[in-house]
């Protein structure tokens, strides 16, 4: 499946304005700049950004800090997450002196879990998916002093992420394509907005297809969550927020099957020694099955938390 949407601006009538250049400069002290790998697979040429090397293991961190830079000191985050942001916020809140809570699916990896309790947050699991955790730990953030931080629809954290993509740009210009893995959209609206008038592919594993479930129903709806990227990807509902920015923007939304993006997974263990989660294949996995477009596409290896080995 493919979809291709063309520019319609402005984005959001009203929209709070999403400052990328401002992020990249309040969450510098706080963060990697991680580096740009320039490749060739078979005579292809291809840039990979190394997201997976960030502070906590994912671009999640990058959110992370600029929300909570632009919320009260005093203020107890918390939030919910299949694993990544939750490390994200749980490390930004140390970073920053700030106290988190964030409640995980009961089916939350180990290595993801084991990791946001070690980064100092107060850990909490709750229910059987990322929307059930979500609506428990937005009814606990009503309490006083409390407040909630959604893991990609809110403005701040688009900002953040979309920091991935403006490094890309700074290195290395010429890219005209940018391929990212879609979970609930944040990064994907952030890469989309840092790209201008370049292509951003948005990549999500069959069965897995938030976005592709959105574009074809013309609205976030809910799908179905089944994947082995799904600890990371497993949003059953894209965000409102990225879905209107990808659908403002130059965008192509791609499917790859579970078995593309683990030997995806492999092959960067194996040419790159990148020993990454499954999540953070995704879009390698379309490019090495032509439907990333483009002389220079550059892909974001967005997340390395899990404990993997290339045997697995």
């Amino acid at each position: 499946m493919r979809w291709r949407l063309m520019p319609r601006l402005p984005i959001i009538e009203g929209m709070e304005p999403i400052d990328i250049a401002a992020a990249a400069e309040r969450i510098r002290p706080y963060v990697r700049r991680t580096p740009l790998l320039d490749a060739r697979i078979d005579g292809r040429r291809v840039l990979l950004k190394l997201e997976h090397l960030q502070l906590s293991g994912s671009f999640k961190l990058r959110g992370a800090v600029n929300a909570l830079l632009a919320r009260p000191r005093s203020e107890h985050v918390i939030t919910a997450s299949g694993g990544n942001h939750g490390l994200g916020v749980a490390t930004a809140a140390g970073l920053l002196g700030r106290t988190a809570t964030v409640l995980v699916p009961v089916t939350v990896p180990p290595a993801k879990a084991r990791r946001i309790e070690a980064a100092g947050a107060r850990l909490i699991r709750h229910g059987s998916t990322y929307a059930e955790a979500a609506a428990a730990a937005m009814v606990a953030a009503e309490r006083p002093g409390c407040g909630y931080l959604h893991a990609y629809d809110d403005p701040a954290v688009i900002a953040g992420q979309g920091t991935v993509a403006a490094e890309v740009l700074e290195d290395a210009p010429e890219v005209d394509t940018m391929a990212v893995a879609v979970g609930g959209g944040g990064l994907a609206a952030g890469t989309a907005l840092a790209a201008g008038r370049r292509v951003t592919v948005a990549v999500e594993p069959e069965n897995c297809q938030c976005f592709a479930n959105a574009l074809a129903a013309g609205r976030p709806v809910d799908g179905e969550v089944d994947s082995v990227a799904a600890s990371a990807l497993g949003a059953t509902r894209v965000g409102a927020l990225p879905f209107a920015i990808l659908r403002s923007a130059p965008v192509e939304s791609v499917l790859v099957s579970d078995e593309e993006l683990l030997t995806a997974r492999d092959l960067l263990w194996d040419h790159f020694r990148l020993a990454v989660e499954p999540a953070a294949a995704v879009p390698f996995a379309a490019w090495l099955a032509g439907r990333v477009p483009g002389d220079l596409p550059c892909l974001i290896v967005c997340g390395a938390n899990t404990d993997w080995s290339p045997e697995d």
